[in-house]
């Protein structure tokens, strides 16, 4: 599905995305931003959680400044959703060999930063 990545800029399918995205189900939710910017909060992935996803994965940028917050791992811990966080360059293949696994992923990209 990601078939590119190059420092805040993505490409999936044929489409280049050049803000934040999430992907759910597998399609692309494009302008995707967080409530405190380098922090992901459980507010900031709703989308994600309106279906029943068993993994999701963060892309926390090129150099990794975005973070989940505490109280989103806690939360996804009791919804035993599990929670991948890598750079967002590993993090595309991750999602994309998830996906093709066959597993209900979902996952928000931070493309710079």
């Amino acid at each position: 599905m990601i078939t590119d990545y190059e420092f805040g800029r993505m490409r999936i399918n044929a489409t280049w995305y050049t803000r934040d995205l999430l992907i759910k189900e597998g399609v692309v939710l494009p302008q995707w931003w967080r409530q405190s910017g380098h922090v992901c909060d459980v507010a900031d992935l709703q989308p994600l959680l309106e279906d029943s996803v068993e993994v999701i994965v963060l892309g926390s940028g090129n150099p990794g400044l975005m973070r989940p917050s505490d109280t989103l791992r806690d939360f996804l811990r009791v919804k035993d959703i599990e929670l991948i966080v890598q750079p967002t360059r590993e993090a595309i293949h991750t999602f994309n060999e998830l996906l093709g696994q066959g597993r209900k992923v979902g996952a928000g990209f931070h493309l710079t930063c």
